[in-house]
């Protein structure tokens, strides 16, 4: 018993000792420690109120939630992506304007779009309170809702 106790140890030890080293030879690792070097605060997300209604005809906006959430409701012009392909489908958004993400609270998207950016793609913003959020703030008129209560995103 007192060997397989010390094998376990042993093992324990090894994987503690070795599991930073790992990770710090882990290029995904390198890639995010260099992009948040440099990236700035807030800088990818945006409110539904900051973005005026005729703007959003300018903006590709991604529904990252699965095929059966998108079908139910979704921001219109908004094509469907599932959050865990985003990054494998990269090819098929646009490098010339903004590029929108969403879900329905904001935290699969914010995945997808850090893997965006950490891909290259400085243009990703992820909608910050999803699709639930847009709703509750007035869809495409978020902006002017804003504009007429004089209340302003933080």
């Amino acid at each position: 018993m007192s060997i397989l106790r010390n094998v376990c140890l042993a093992a324990t030890l090894f994987t503690t000792m070795t599991l930073p080293a790992i990770a710090l030879a882990n290029p995904a690792v390198k890639a995010l420690e260099e992009y948040f070097e440099f990236s700035e605060y807030g800088g990818a997300t945006i409110l539904p109120e900051q973005i005026p209604a005729e703007d959003w005809k300018k903006v590709h906006v991604v529904d990252t939630r699965d095929a059966e959430q998108y079908n139910k409701a979704h921001i219109p012009g908004a094509v469907n992506i599932d959050w865990r392909q985003v990054l494998g489908r990269r090819a098929e958004l646009p490098t010339d304007r903004m590029v929108l993400l969403y879900c329905n609270a904001g935290t699969l998207s914010a995945q997808a779009a850090l893997a965006l950016r950490v891909a290259g793609l400085e243009n990703v913003r992820i909608l910050q309170g999803g699709f639930n959020e847009w709703k509750a703030k007035g869809g495409f008129n978020a902006y002017r809702r804003v504009l007429k209560t004089g209340k302003k995103g933080e």
